[in-house]
């Protein structure tokens, strides 16, 4: 039995998972211990301003600190912590991280895009079959975009291109032009028909709200739907009546733009959303590192 945790540091929240791994019949098992949410946006001062800004670097360390006691509360046997769009893009965000280091004891790597979109595959891959795949991961400061066939990853591409970002009135046009080029010359028509995956806490989210299960398909129709239902409350009641976080209640809005932008490019009419995404991807690299020593 492992014991395992992972730090997902994103541009709108940060999360930490605590897991227990064992062999059953075989096969891996994953049964989750805890789970925090906090909703510290690091995207909102580094897409506006270029760094980090001191309150919410104290928060960060507080954060942190409480993140490294309950890994070791929980007396873990590995763990991983990874910073995506905002600390990689921010001008003080490495120095962030060696603080942490430093005060606290907790490494975190900085990690690239194309890193990101292999930590999630390791989520998404054992939901897809033979068939074509757009994968779609929209996180607050960047899109993760890969295609599949027959189980093999043909074409891969991270664009500055984010929910936060969106909200932080950042000129988004040449990048969406960059999707649409890249779209179009990498979706080939001998691949056949295009099946979007998409991962993230706004399709999840949505995912929810339709009253679906984790793994089920949803359609470009009822993606576009549930974008109009949810931009009909204003913010207070999408908050307390759709019980949505202050965090999700702002960014769901344009980052299901993106979703279904990405979706229309590759005329994918339908969305298979499993519910995983960087974290679960953690766990599973940790669990093959640590399997095989």
């Amino acid at each position: 039995m492992l014991k395992l945790a992972a730090v997902d540091i994103g541009s709108n929240a940060i999360r930490l998972q605590l897991t227990r791994c064992s062999i059953f019949d075989g096969k891996p098992t994953f049964k989750k211990l805890e789970y925090v949410r906090f909703p510290l946006r690091l995207g909102q001062d580094v897409f506006s301003v270029g760094r980090i800004s001191n309150e919410s670097q104290k928060k960060f360390l507080r954060l942190m600190e409480a993140f490294k006691i309950l890994i070791d509360l929980y007396e873990v046997d590995d763990y991983m912590a990874c910073a995506t769009s905002a600390m990689r893009d921010s001008d003080n965000g490495q120095d962030l991280v060696e603080q942490v280091k430093e005060r606290i004891g907790l490494e975190i790597d900085v990690i690239d895009g194309e890193t990101e979109a292999e930590i999630i595959n390791k989520a998404i891959f054992p939901y897809m079959d033979n068939q074509t795949y757009l994968h779609i991961d929209v996180g607050g400061g960047s899109t993760e975009l890969n295609i599949y066939v027959a189980h093999e990853k043909i074409a891969s591409k991270s664009f500055q291109l984010g929910s936060v970002r969106k909200l932080s009135d950042i000129d988004n046009s040449s990048v969406w032009n960059k999707m649409k080029s890249w779209i179009a010359g990498e979706m080939k028509p001998s691949f056949g028909k295009v099946h979007a995956i998409g991962t993230g806490g706004n399709i999840n989210k949505v995912l929810e709200m339709a009253n679906k299960k984790p793994g089920k398909l949803i359609s470009l129709k009822k993606v576009k739907e549930m974008q109009q239902y949810i931009a009909s409350f204003n913010m207070e009641e999408r908050i307390n009546k759709l019980q949505l976080n202050p965090d999700r209640a702002d960014v769901i809005i344009p980052a299901l733009d993106i979703y279904m932008n990405a979706m229309k490019l590759a005329k994918a009419p339908s969305i298979l959303v499993p519910d995983s995404g960087m974290k679960d991807g953690m766990m599973q690299m940790m669990w093959e590192r640590n399997r095989l020593t």
